[in-house]
């Protein structure tokens, strides 16, 4: 999954474009899942990384739609439970000591999802087991949030394999409908104005707001462009659906 986020015709023109990559999540630092213990990381059975998630339950993960969809494909295909592992307490993807890898052994994802830019991109993974770390609690909006993922650093990167984070502001509804034109307000969040970003390898990871999960990466023109912000699935607004 090309994690950040974009919509395949988004990454498409990406490419295109020839656009600069940024310096490195982008203008991040290293995280420790010692700190964030309910991030976690969503791979294929052999270890690719897919996206990431947040642990919202012992037996729960939140993650994007997107990211249980199979690569540039649109509609009712899924991926099924049985090729994902969800990897906790692991800040570094490449070591197989720290953390456990937890099978899947079923996917939610939201019944109005079709496409990243439409909106309704969430996912909830039900672990075949209890993980013991420590959860994170659905919250709101607010004036600045941190990322975490283990995407790419920029966007011609390979992605990072070790946790990073960075702070991003969290812009109103009116900017953010003046720069991203399929954003729904309510449904969607924007944040960031270039320069830090998530990237691809991070669609699904957790966009923390006072503690609490304020929204997953979905989308966004490249990776920390000038005057470029993410875009988020707001989880306040799924909170009922989601019944966290």
């Amino acid at each position: 999954m090309r994690g950040k986020r974009f919509a395949v015709l988004v990454a498409v023109i990406a490419l295109v474009s020839g656009a600069t990559s940024a310096d490195a999540i982008v203008g991040g630092t290293p995280a420790r899942v010692a700190d964030t213990p309910w991030v976690v990381a969503i791979t294929t059975t052999d270890g690719q990384l897919i996206c990431g998630g947040a642990l919202v339950a012992p037996d729960k993960v939140v993650t994007a739609a997107h990211c249980v969809v199979p690569k540039g494909v649109l509609g009712k295909n899924q991926r099924p439970a049985e090729q994902l592992r969800v990897v906790a307490g692991r800040t570094d993807l490449r070591s197989k000591v720290e953390g456990v890898e937890a099978a899947v052994a079923s996917v939610w994802r939201h019944p109005d999802y079709v496409e990243v830019t439409k909106g309704d991109d969430v996912a909830v993974l039900t672990l075949a087991q209890a993980l013991q770390y420590r959860t994170i609690a659905l919250g709101e909006t607010g004036d600045d949030g941190v990322v975490l993922g283990w995407g790419r650093t920029a966007e011609d990167s390979p992605p990072a394999m070790s946790l990073r984070k960075v702070t991003v502001p969290i812009l109103p509804d009116s900017e953010c409908l003046q720069k991203e034109p399929d954003y729904r307000q309510g449904a969607m969040l924007c944040a960031g104005r270039g320069g830090r970003d998530a990237c691809t390898g991070d669609s699904g990871g957790p966009l923390v707001v006072r503690g609490r999960l304020a929204g997953v990466v979905s989308f966004g023109r490249g990776c920390a462009r000038p005057d470029e912000p993410g875009v988020y699935t707001r989880l306040a607004n799924y909170r009922q659906t989601l019944g966290f």
